[in-house]
């Protein structure tokens, strides 16, 4: 049995000492369930824009097929810093504060974008954007924090509807503008819209007093490690994620790269509506987390996983036909958000006092997923073509599903929160 670092235990005590005057939660109407959802969209959109513009800021700034994935690579590990340094302020901080300011920077990041002059400059912005942008999952901490027990489940779930909403939507958005006004339009609307949600937000947001004022920022950062390695669900969840999101990322950034090429020669538009396809994902969202608030956890991430697997057929099919195309998208999303969303409510479930470091921790593990996703998916379609990308996908659907077989009987992967830890 593993013995726990003495520092972490004096960590963790602080935090459950602060469990006691932790504010209830009173629960969330249907009208602020639906603001979260919508600022959380708006806000993750931003990390998307990028993909069906592979091609084209490659050829702006001289950025060849092999490497022009490092333009979604950056803005996630951009993402991943800021979940591991910013998400967890969430239980520092008033969250109504943390959100708001992130917002305003997040809209000066994304100015930069849209003005850069040179690939340096672009790539600064660019993992700005990933590392503000996080605000997407204080909001997701902020809503779960406010939810009673009994519907937490259900409003993680229609909060992250919003973001599925907003990842999908955002290729469509995307490519639209930049067929109207060129790429540097959609970071520039961009810019405008998040500080007006950013002043939107600020007027209605109720005041949230931190979980655990006693801690300070160094010690709150040494406890989101502690999290991480005393609870074996959180991380097993945590490497779920990362399989599922490099799934996930290796089919929406790879696939501008077939669909711009000949003899198909999409425009932005055309690509960018196939994220459109994948927006049924946002259905299994609500879904999923009613079912985990049931105590149907492990059936869902048992059944998402294999559908995640069988998605990659008719993906495969992409030249031959773009409805395949399509199925596929809807299965391969619908899958990746119902494992998303049971993940996050089972690992709140485990600590509600440590919420934001718990999500935050977690979604680090969703962004080194999606990076390495990006990068892959890129490198292997210029040694391999469509074809290699496809067998890349499904190969990792498939290590996913042998994670979640092996590992359900030991840390309760697959039931709800088991509270056992290492120590």
């Amino acid at each position: 049995m593993a013995t726990c670092n003495h520092d972490s235990k004096i960590d963790l005590a602080i935090t459950d000492r602060t469990r006691s005057r932790a504010p209830s939660p009173s629960g969330l109407s249907g009208w602020l369930t639906l603001l979260f959802a919508g600022a959380a969209g708006v806000a993750v959109a931003n990390v998307y824009f990028a993909q069906p513009l592979l091609v084209t800021i490659g050829r702006e700034f001289a950025l060849d097929s092999a490497t022009v994935g490092i333009v979604v690579a950056i803005t996630q590990l951009g993402y991943g810093l800021g979940l591991f340094l910013v998400v967890p302020l969430g239980d520092l901080m008033d969250r109504r504060r943390l959100v708001v300011t992130q917002l305003l920077l997040l809209a000066g990041a994304l100015a930069v974008v849209g003005t850069a002059g040179t690939a340096l400059v672009l790539l600064a912005g660019i993992a700005a954007v990933g590392l503000l942008a996080v605000v997407t999952q204080s909001i997701v901490a902020y809503a779960a924090a406010l939810a009673g027990p009994a519907n937490r489940g259900r409003t993680v779930g229609l909060v992250t509807s919003g973001v599925v909403i907003g990842i999908l939507s955002a290729r469509t958005v995307s490519g639209t503008l930049a067929d109207f006004a060129g790429w540097r339009s959609v970071y520039l609307v961009s810019a405008a819209l998040t500080v007006t949600i950013a002043g939107l937000l600020y007027r209605v947001l109720p005041h949230h007093p931190p979980a655990s004022n006693r801690l300070r920022y160094v010690r709150l950062l040494r406890s989101t490690v502690s999290l991480f390695t005393e609870e074996p669900l959180f991380r097993a969840r945590a490497l779920l994620a990362l399989l599922i999101f490099a799934a996930f990322s290796v089919l929406w950034s790879g696939v501008a790269l077939p669909l711009s090429a000949p003899p198909l020669s999409l425009s932005h538009s055309a690509i960018g509506a196939f994220g459109l396809a994948g927006v049924a994902g946002a259905l299994a969202a609500a879904p999923a987390g009613r079912l985990n608030d049931r105590g149907l956890s492990g059936w869902t991430t048992g059944a998402a996983l294999v559908l995640l697997v069988l998605s990659w057929l008719p993906i495969g099919l992409t030249r031959q036909s773009l409805w395949a195309l399509a199925i596929g998208a809807v299965l391969l999303d619908l899958a990746v958000q119902a494992v998303h969303v049971t993940n996050q409510s089972v690992i709140y479930e485990l600590r509600p006092d440590a919420g934001s470091r718990l999500i935050g921790g977690y979604m680090v593990f969703y962004s080194i997923g999606s990076g390495v996703g990006g990068i892959a998916s890129t490198t292997v379609y210029a040694r391999a073509g469509w074809g290699g990308v496809c067998a890349l996908g499904a190969g990792i659907s498939a290590l996913a599903f042998l994670l979640w077989a092996v590992t359900r009987p030991r840390v309760g992967l697959g039931g709800r929160t088991d509270r056992r830890s290492a120590c």
